[in-house]
């Protein structure tokens, strides 16, 4: 089968949230999904339910939660069984519930910024207290995590940490040493591991995706694993993630808090969810390929912008770009998206560590890449 990736598909009319927020003549490289048609797989199975005609109340395929645990035991050697996976309409709902059966109001939520919105957005969403560290952002751009202050930012009311790894914004993939470390705090201290892990699949060469519960048997009694194929398979609007829990209790606490607030994913979210996970590696190994190539041009792109850099992502298509020196006006974002007509992520919104920051999805065609980067060039120019 061949994959085009750098075919220009025009979404101005699909109602694309992507783009339809802003006017015509910017050009999005904003929220996090990809300008490339979904895996033929996918495509083909939701076409072949919409021709059956009849939409009523739906259940899972009887094969999603085999396809499901076969995974997990292929790419991280983590047993699971299928009584432990519980679908969700989303990583985001998932993370929001997860703060809803754990806690009780005025308890707080550990959290580690920069971070991706939603997650700032679950501690007041369950009417608790924010316990936010920020991550270290060392002289090369990467970024690690300071141990003691992970500690130190842990209070009396801390019931739950929601873990975002690979990490988003700043394209980490925290590795073995580090989970372990994190986990051991939790622990120690009788916290909750929320791991947002919706980027486990977009991981790049010579890094691999570590699960934090498949780490030990201990730590997975204390964790809720959010994963999806939405980001995976560019197939965020049709809603269907799984939480994984393999803590009996924790299960059906977290099963208790949706009764009446959450619904089951919908046909075809369940659908193609499916076909994406039984049918799509071949063209998400071609994703991959074409990602790390966009990445490759982005990297020597910021390189040749004053003032501006950026660490290479591990994993994500996602480029967190510090603009703090480039001589920029006030807010880079609102920069960008007056004088170059390129809609970024605001980075100030990602919480403390994000001001002076933006992000730019390279999740598109390379054309797009190129255009966006030029408008960028020119709109620096300016200030020179």
């Amino acid at each position: 089968m061949t994959y085009d990736f750098d075919e220009l598909i025009d979404r101005h009319c699909t109602e694309s949230a992507k783009w339809h927020r802003y006017d015509r003549d910017v050009l999005p490289m904003w929220v996090a999904d990809m300008d490339f048609r979904s895996p033929e797989p996918v495509i083909q199975a939701l076409r072949e339910r919409v021709d059956h005609g009849v939409f009523g109340y739906g259940t899972e395929p009887p094969k999603l939660r085999e396809v499901v645990v076969d995974r997990l035991a292929d790419l991280y050697d983590w047993q699971v069984s299928s009584e432990d996976l519980i679908f969700v309409p989303g990583v985001v709902t998932g993370f929001n519930l997860a703060c809803w059966a754990v806690t009780s109001p005025a308890d707080g939520v550990l959290m580690q910024t920069p971070a991706y919105p939603p997650i700032l957005d679950a501690p007041p969403n369950a009417r608790l207290a924010p316990d936010g560290m920020e991550l270290t952002r060392q002289p090369d751009g990467r970024y690690t995590v300071d141990f003691a202050a992970l500690g130190e930012a842990i209070t009396e009311r801390t019931r739950i940490f929601i873990l975002c790894n690979p990490q988003n914004p700043v394209g980490r993939v925290f590795q073995r040493d580090e989970l372990e470390r994190m986990a051991a705090i939790c622990l120690r201290h009788n916290i909750v591991i929320c791991s947002d892990e919706i980027h486990c699949d977009l991981v790049f060469q010579g890094k691999r995706h570590l699960p934090i519960a498949s780490l030990d048997p201990e730590i997975a009694s204390q964790t809720i694993t959010l994963m999806a194929p939405s980001k995976t398979y560019n197939m965020a609007g049709l809603h269907c993630s799984v939480a994984i829990v393999q803590n009996p209790e924790l299960r059906a606490s977290l099963k208790a808090a949706r009764v009446g607030l959450v619904p089951d994913v919908n046909i075809m979210g369940y659908v193609a969810a499916l076909a994406a996970y039984r049918d799509g590696q071949p063209w998400l190994d071609h994703l991959l390929t074409y990602l790390e190539s966009n990445l490759d041009y982005l990297v020597q792109a910021v390189d040749d912008l004053p003032g501006i850099n950026m660490a290479r992502p591990e994993a994500t298509h996602l480029g967190w770009l510090d603009c703090r020196h480039a001589g920029i006006p006030g807010n880079p974002h609102r920069f960008f998206l007056q004088e170059a007509k390129v809609a970024l992520n605001d980075g100030s919104t990602f919480g403390k560590g994000g001001e002076g920051f933006v992000r730019l999805n390279f999740g598109c065609p390379r054309a797009t890449l190129v255009e966006a980067l030029d408008r960028i060039q020119s709109a620096l120019s300016t200030l020179r």
